[in-house]
């Protein structure tokens, strides 16, 4: 079901880039105090995951955006209030993104399941009979989205909410290769390179030349050089249409609500979905205005409503209050 949002711009933050901007410059890097704990991986790699721990409460796992972490603006405000509202939360970062670089070459990608899949069954594993649902910002909402797409019926998540997603991640591509997006692409193309040059040597070791990723300067030419050879993709184009999440929307079996501005930088109107793409339980609303990860509303100058975060609460609290009592644990029998 598609409809529109509810979200209304703050009259002070008119427009996509005002609304991704402020976010980032208005909120401290004040940092969350969580526990920080490595998940191992069976191909050798590890996982940060980042915890607000709650007894006995469902369980939220969070998915960051590129080169997110438990310090980008939007998680720790989310981390802050899922946590007051009662959840327990845990934050998978992606792997590289914890602030120091992964033990292998490979790293993450837009499409990149298998992780997403792997710390959700170790979570299940370890709460047998705690409500688990989920919430994905912009790249991790794409990898979220495939993931639920892939599971189907059997997905680990009760529920899902993502956000800014680059559902058609080639048209992406293209927007931001113009205007003043190109300033978010400069922004996330030197974290990347960063990226690149920790591992130069892990990386060069599987044939791919890290000496010119300098020269790379739009998503096109960094995924075609260096994320589609490292993840096994034949070029940029191939992992663009295989990893893009609205090819899958239709085959996701959990209540999921897609949030996404029509303003959004980071993207064209175009790459939202048809009705008929969505899958019955695929909630997709779309504000006018909010930018990408931004959706800021409130009347007084500098104060600001994240409108973005009242409904990714709104809607999981919905969610775990109706799902029916988890079934009891079983009863070890007495012995004399």
């Amino acid at each position: 079901m598609s409809s529109q949002s509810e979200f209304r711009e703050a009259w002070w933050l008119p427009g996509g880039h005002l609304q991704t901007v402020w976010p980032v410059l208005a909120n401290p890097r004040t940092a969350v105090q969580t526990h920080d704990e490595i998940l191992e991986l069976p191909d050798g790699d590890a996982l940060t995951l980042s915890w607000l721990p709650r007894e006995d409460a469902p369980i939220v796992a969070l998915f960051h955006g590129l080169e997110g972490s438990k310090h980008s603006h939007y998680v720790r405000r989310i981390l802050r209030r899922l946590h007051c509202e009662g959840f327990a939360v845990v934050l998978m970062h992606f792997r590289g993104c914890d602030g120091k670089p992964n033990r292998l070459a490979r790293s993450y990608h837009s499409g990149d399941t298998g992780d997403i899949d792997f710390f959700l069954r170790a979570l299940r594993e370890r709460n047998p009979h705690t409500p688990i649902v989920s919430v994905g910002y912009s790249l991790g909402g794409n990898a979220l989205l495939k993931y639920l797409a892939e599971q189907g019926a059997q997905a680990i998540p009760a529920a899902a909410v993502t956000v800014s997603v680059p559902l058609e991640l080639d048209k992406c591509a293209n927007r931001m290769r113009n205007g003043f997006s190109r300033v978010y692409q400069t922004y996330l193309l030197g974290a990347l390179r960063k990226g690149v040059k920790r591992k130069r040597n892990l990386i060069a070791a599987c044939g791919i030349d890290v000496h010119r990723v300098h020269e790379h300067r739009d998503f096109w030419a960094f995924d075609d050089a260096i994320t589609a050879p490292l993840h096994g993709f034949s070029d940029a184009a191939e992992y663009y249409a295989l990893s893009s999440s609205r090819r899958y929307l239709k085959n996701i079996a959990v209540d999921t609500l897609i949030l996404q501005a029509d303003n959004d930088p980071f993207m064209t109107p175009d790459v939202l979905p048809r009705e008929a793409e969505l899958a019955d339980c695929v909630k997709l609303e779309i504000a006018r205005g909010g930018g990408h990860v931004g959706f800021v509303s409130g009347s007084v100058p500098g104060l600001a409503r994240y409108w973005m975060d009242d409904r990714i609460i709104r809607y999981l609290l919905d969610a775990v209050q109706g799902l029916p009592p988890a079934p009891a644990p079983p009863t070890r029998a007495a012995t004399d």
